[in-house]
């Protein structure tokens, strides 16, 4: 089986690749922060850029899996904004560089990237991975983050620039976060419920990536969501039905400003209408196309 080198193992959709790759008998090393380079294991450090690239020449990857960035989901300091985006764009630059310096180079580099790419509020446009970016914070961050891979395209290696959407998964990203308040049937829409999610079963993710090792004409920025999107009022609705339980007490805006800042405006409460024209062009199959299956999947109802 292949070499694969993994960063963000630790993560929620880290670990389940970690695991499929491990169910798969690939012999993986990971990158960490928090120990020295040994067996299994690359030392680096993603917000300085640095990297131990003689560990990375003894993995000899064939595979290289980039899905570490410090995470969205919190309220933007000047400081966390830094983070953010160094953990993302040095970090992938360092690993892309150290890649094309291989003398035995991957053949391939699958990197995270994300929807935010298209801008937080783009109403009822249909996107493709074909469509004009945004200019806010997110948006920038995902054009950087995509640019940091082009020392890695430049040295002939195949990269596909994960842009990812709302995945979900009973055990972690926003489904677990929404759970609770359900649950108790307190759960209802956010804001006025009219912005697009865009989302994708997890089981779909981890499919995406066999399909994305088996077909070497698969490149450059693909859509990781689901064929049909749905707006806020119908998530929380089908959410609601799948749990049966009410989903009638909406949070208002102001509230969710109040206490996540401008991270709300442009994460809980963007409006993206994104569809998968790469991964379906090439052949990929989704086993969940639709919400209420996806759910019915992933929370066993």
């Amino acid at each position: 089986m292949p070499n694969v080198l993994l960063s963000g193992s630790s993560g929620f959709l880290g670990s389940a690749i970690a695991g499929w790759l491990q169910e798969q008998g690939y012999r993986t090393s990971r990158l960490v922060r928090s120990a020295p380079s040994g067996e299994g294991r690359v030392a680096w450090d993603p917000e300085s850029g640095q990297i131990d690239r003689e560990a990375v020449a003894r993995c000899a990857p064939d595979l290289v899996i980039n899905l570490a960035g410090e995470p969205i989901a919190q309220r933007w300091t000047a400081e966390r904004r830094r983070k953010i985006r160094e953990s993302r764009v040095r970090g992938t630059r360092a690993l892309a560089e150290a890649i094309a310096s291989l003398p035995r180079r991957p053949a391939t580099l699958i990197s995270s990237s994300a929807i935010g790419y298209y801008g937080a509020h783009r109403d009822d446009e249909v996107l493709d991975e074909s469509s004009a970016g945004g200019d806010d914070f997110l948006a920038q961050l995902a054009r950087e983050w995509e640019g940091a891979t082009e020392p890695a395209a430049a040295a002939g290696i195949r990269v596909v620039l994960w842009r990812t959407g709302l995945v979900l998964a009973r055990g972690g990203g926003v489904l677990a976060r929404m759970l609770p308040p359900f649950q108790m049937g307190v759960g209802g829409r956010l804001g006025d419920g009219r912005q697009w999610m865009s989302w994708m079963a997890l089981q779909d993710f981890v499919a995406a990536l066999a399909f994305a090792i088996a077909t070497p004409t698969l490149s450059g920025p693909v859509n990781m969501v689901a064929p049909e999107p749905v707006r806020n009022d119908e998530f929380t609705e089908t959410l609601g039905r799948v749990l049966n339980r009410p989903a009638l007490l909406p949070v208002p805006k102001a509230g969710l400003s109040l206490l996540f800042g401008e991270m709300a405006d442009n994460t809980i409460l963007a409006s993206q209408r994104v569809v998968p024209k790469k991964l379906a062009g090439a052949g990929f199959v989704f086993r969940h196309p639709r919400l209420d299956g996806a759910l019915r999947a992933e929370l066993r109802r």
